[in-house]
């Protein structure tokens, strides 16, 4: 990829995805309850308040890029152990919904005026909500996914898959490098039978499959 498409389409669609993943964290925290996000600046869309600088920094030089996890403090939250599924899930439903908006934009009001380099930010969009909302459903510690699953687990389940978990963003973490590294697909072959049918799956609500076709 070129650095202009680098810095004026790719970087711009993943931060904003993260923003709102993060902000609808804090947001729907404090409905809940939780004042913390909203006391530590973080319910604001301005990027500076949620970039992580090694996150930010592997958007342009890594595989991936992340933001700033949102502090929540469930003690706060009405309903603790069920509320926190709400907070955990709204990240990944707000990429869900963002993704469907842009989609909804692009396809009614500017597919007809723009082309080339110009739809890319579009389409990153698009995909970038897409992917960043399926890698956080995944159910392994820290991401949502585990927060969702740990809301419906009795407490000695919890604690079991919570001992599970110790070393599995380790395996994680080496499997990414692999595939970024050494070019061994080995996080690719795992998660494509999930990936593949979760993308098409939006991409076919969103309208859009066709402008991916091939990936």
């Amino acid at each position: 990829m070129d650095f202009i498409s680098l810095f004026f389409f790719k970087v711009p669609a993943i931060i904003i995805a993260l923003v709102v993943h993060e902000l609808a964290h804090g947001w729907t925290a404090r409905q809940l309850g939780d004042h913390t996000a909203e006391r530590m600046g973080r319910l604001s869309f301005n990027p500076l308040a949620h970039l992580d600088l090694l996150g930010t920094v592997m958007l342009f030089f890594g595989p991936f890029g992340w933001a700033k996890p949102v502090p929540v403090n469930p003690v706060n939250l009405r309903n603790p152990k069920k509320d926190m599924i709400w907070v955990a899930l709204a990240g990944p439903l707000s990429n869900v919904v963002l993704g469907f908006l842009v989609a909804f934009l692009y396809t009614h009001f500017f597919a007809g005026y723009i082309a080339g380099r110009s739809r890319l930010l579009f389409l990153y969009l698009i995909y970038f909500n897409v992917g960043i909302s399926f890698f956080n459903l995944l159910p392994i510690y820290p991401l949502d996914g585990s927060n969702i699953v740990r809301g419906f687990m009795k407490h000695a389940t919890e604690v079991r898959y919570m001992h599970a978990m110790r070393f599995v963003p380790f395996i994680f973490i080496v499997m990414i490098s692999a595939e970024w590294l050494l070019n061994v697909p080995v996080l690719s072959f795992v998660l494509e039978p999930l990936w593949t049918p979760y993308r098409n799956f939006l991409l076919d609500i969103y309208g859009v499959k066709a402008l991916f076709l091939g990936l």
